[in-house]
């Protein structure tokens, strides 16, 4: 089903694009000023001191663009306080370095937020397997918080080099955008394009450029955890709302690279007897690096796998010819395979590095021949 944009509020977007972009900007002296700073240390491959400003910036700007859209609405509000939540326990954690429980903690009151004060929850997961419906009873709430916390962690884990983690969840939120569209959910639509214009005022900042050699803001946890809360928060109302219903496989193809990336390393971590939350040079985009590709051109591609990932799984489901139980196997598919791939660095490594060195014949030029 295909529906009219007319009287689309675009307005409220780059209202949040610019103040974002605005905020960064005042924020640089703040940040000096209280040390929130990544500094080049041990794993971490920048040259200087970097500011970890990007998700208080993200969320002023969400929260100013916002107010001129149902400011009274229930679910705007819990997200507002549970976005408050982990911003303000990622901005504690870039300062003083939490323990990883805490901050679960902290991600858990935030779901629970969404939960009892939103009315956001995961309650039907009977389309995943093809069934009309399927409730998930008393096991909704407990559901619905792992499920927030897994997401917020696959975004914060795949946050390791310029433009990785905001490319890839603005490749997230345009799908959907797109997928609110074509349901009928033109509200949801609107509200993610001022999420969306947020994190393009951030990526302004965030990534590498001819004439920008290094990023000038980060993330930080505060940053991550706020776009792992969104995407949850986003996906939880597209496929649990009954009058514009989207199925819950297409959103797990919509962030594919995080959550498989967050899957085996954390499946990985614990066969080896290490805590899921460990840091280690195991991630995706450490690989891709090993391999020859730079920060900038791993995050690209990255987002246009995510892309290819997220209409080719729409187009098929719009066809209704591929049970959905199949695209769940897919996804499974995927990570076993990713995993299998891995199980060996130096195997993974040479895999990237044949997909760099590879070129199109077309854009192949041969060397002249030496008589």
């Amino acid at each position: 089903m295909l529906v009219k944009l007319d009287g689309f509020d675009y307005v409220a977007a780059l209202l949040a694009l610019a103040i974002t972009s605005a905020a960064l900007w005042l924020l640089q002296p703040v940040a000096m000023r209280l040390n929130l700073l990544d500094h080049p240390q041990g794993r971490k491959d920048h040259a200087q001191p970097t500011a970890v400003t990007g998700g208080i910036a993200i969320f002023i700007g969400v929260v100013a663009a916002f107010q001129g859209v149902q400011t009274g609405s229930p679910r705007l509000q819990a997200f507002s306080i549970a976005a408050l939540l982990v911003v303000a326990v990622g901005l504690w954690d870039d300062l003083r370095d939490l323990r990883w429980y805490w901050r679960i903690v902290a991600q858990s009151v935030a779901a629970l937020v969404l939960i009892y004060w939103g009315g956001v929850r995961v309650e039907q997961i009977g389309p995943v397997f093809g069934l009309g419906s399927l409730s998930l009873g008393w096991l909704a709430v407990p559901f619905t918080v792992f499920a927030t916390v897994g997401i917020i962690n696959a975004m914060n884990m795949v946050d390791g080099a310029d433009g990785m983690a905001g490319l890839l969840g603005l490749a997230a939120l345009a799908m959907m955008m797109a997928a609110a569209i074509y349901a009928g959910n033109v509200q949801l639509a609107e509200r993610l394009s001022v999420l969306c214009g947020a994190l393009t005022g951030f990526l302004a900042w965030n990534m590498r450029l001819p004439w920008r050699p290094r990023a000038k803001v980060f993330l930080g946890n505060a940053g991550s955890a706020l776009l792992g809360l969104v995407i949850a928060w986003v996906s939880f109302r597209l496929t649990q709302q009954p009058g514009h219903p989207v199925n819950p496989v297409l959103a797990l193809w919509l962030v594919p690279v995080p959550m498989a990336d967050c899957l085996v390393v954390s499946a990985r971590r614990l066969r080896q007897g290490r805590s899921p939350f460990a840091a280690g040079r195991d991630h995706v985009h450490h690989i891709m690096q090993d391999a020859g590709f730079g920060p900038t051109r791993a995050a690209l591609h990255l987002t246009w796998f995510s892309l290819l990932c997220g209409l080719v799984v729409a187009l098929v489901i719009r066809t209704h010819r591929v049970p959905y139980p199949l695209l769940l196997a897919a996804f499974v598919l995927l990570c076993v395979g990713w995993y299998a791939l891995t199980c060996k660095r130096e195997r993974a490594v040479a895999f990237f590095r044949r997909l760099r060195c590879a070129r199109p014949a077309s854009m192949v030029v041969e060397e002249p021949t030496t008589p």
